[in-house]
């Protein structure tokens, strides 16, 4: 009986370790998906924005990066977000795979520009999107460029109606392993 007993202890002991190990890993991954804390990038920490990449940045590998403004930022209406990125970033974009969320909703998009010589890519919604709303672009099929680094995106918005001029939300700083 003792046998079976401490048999039964040991293997709950072991499964109690397994599983708190694995129950953590998802938390260390999302932990390096993440802009993290950024000091002496140049970029005041007011103007930087939140992004996720959801499979991990790793430098050659296929990502979906989720870039984010929040409803403080967005003090007009956007009927364009012009993104344009640094020319040292030898990416790949799907301009077919691009997703426009609007306050945890979908929303229809007219078209997505990508103009690899000039390094910027813009989204048109098919209806401006309201001021004071939280935003999500998200980029899936994206092919990370081969060698790592610190890419400054930049978010300029057009609003409807107004002069041709594009004014400037912030930065997503994206890091790449």
């Amino acid at each position: 009986m003792r046998r079976v007993a401490s048999s039964l202890v040991r293997s709950t002991t072991s499964f109690a370790i397994a599983g708190s190990l694995l129950a953590s890993l998802p938390l260390v991954v999302r932990a390096q998906t993440t802009p993290g804390f950024t000091i002496f990038s140049g970029v005041e920490p007011k103007n930087q924005l939140n992004y996720h990449l959801d499979f991990g940045g790793n430098s050659g590998s296929w990502d979906r990066y989720r870039l984010r403004v929040k409803k403080d930022k967005m003090k007009v209406a956007v009927a364009q977000f012009s993104i344009d990125y640094p020319s040292y970033y030898k990416g790949v974009f799907d301009p077919k795979d691009v997703e426009l969320r609007v306050n945890d909703k979908k929303v229809p998009i007219q078209e997505v520009k990508w103009e690899k010589e000039n390094y910027v890519i813009e989204v048109f919604p098919q209806e401006p999107v309201p001021a004071a709303s939280n935003v999500e672009l998200i980029f899936s099929n994206v092919k990370n460029p081969s060698s790592g680094g610190m890419f400054y995106f930049n978010c300029n918005v057009l609003s409807p109606g107004d002069a041709p001029l594009l004014r400037t939300l912030g930065t997503w700083i994206i890091g790449i392993q």
